[in-house]
């Protein structure tokens, strides 16, 4: 890869993954716009990596918390809010987990073309508007319940379709339960950690079966990149969503959705 490849596409992956705008879209669309080659497996595990790194650095004291209660709910029965929450990121992964395992080739052969990312894109978009515009922004994500954990999971599973975002389905369903703003994408870039390792395990079983040589400076490059661009763009992002809502998002997928269509459907 060429060195500005790597660090466009590094930069795509660690300002968008968390970000309601799907950074998986970013990933497939940039090098098609652009008439760059696919950057490859190996290189999209090492930047999904490098923000898995940003994402556990960021919450460090929130996971060493989590974890602890969610240990002493097993060890001692006592279910506490933050033991709750750490039971409910396991409980939200499992749907995506499932459709994933279920239709993850179907979704790989069909539903990667830049028109079915252009629809999810705008779809999605003005869903997560409706969302923001309706909620009551008044919970934490240590109000969430059993049923509240099921629905925000089932969102995530939608995640697995290219220009949905993970984080921007995810924070529209928290947003939909009541869930304050920050709420909501703190409990999505929680959720994001489960998902992003078995996303990596994924991707690495295929890069292991295939037989393509592997870049490795562009791989660490990529993961470092990746790791300190996504970082900063969770700090800034939680500092400033309860200022901001989420409008400036959805106008840029509106965008970036009817750009799409023009490109790969008009312009054709």
């Amino acid at each position: 890869m060429e060195l500005m490849h790597i660090i466009w596409l590094a930069l795509v992956q660690g300002l968008t993954e968390f970000l309601p705008v799907s950074s998986s879209a970013h990933l497939i669309l940039v090098p098609s716009l652009l008439g760059w080659p696919d950057q490859g497996l190996a290189f999209d595990v090492a930047v999904h990596l490098g923000t898995l790194i940003a994402v556990v650095a960021y919450f460090r004291r929130d996971i060493v918390t989590l974890f602890l209660a969610w240990v002493e709910s097993m060890t001692r029965r006592q279910m506490s809010a933050e033991a709750r929450l750490a039971w409910g990121v396991i409980l939200g992964t499992v749907p995506a987990g499932l459709v994933g395992l279920a239709f993850k080739d179907y979704i790989e052969v069909y539903l990667r073309s830049p028109l079915v990312i252009a629809t999810t894109t705008i779809v999605f978009g003005l869903l997560l508007w409706v969302a923001d515009k309706r909620s009551k922004l008044v919970r934490s994500e240590y109000t969430l319940g059993w049923q509240d954990f099921l629905v925000i999971g089932g969102a995530q599973a939608l995640a697995l379709i290219p220009g949905t975002s993970r984080s921007g389905i995810t924070i529209t369903a928290g947003l939909l339960l009541g869930l304050t703003r920050e709420a909501a994408a703190r409990y999505s870039f929680l959720l994001s950690i489960p998902i992003i390792v078995l996303s990596g395990l994924s991707v690495t079983k295929d890069l292991v079966e295939s037989t393509v040589p592997v870049d490795w400076q562009a791989l660490f490059l990529g993961t470092l990149i990746a790791a300190i661009s996504a970082f900063v763009c969770i700090h800034y992002f939680l500092a400033f969503i309860n200022r901001i809502g989420m409008t400036p998002f959805v106008i840029y997928r509106l965008l970036l959705g009817v750009l799409l269509f023009w490109v790969f459907a008009v312009a054709v």
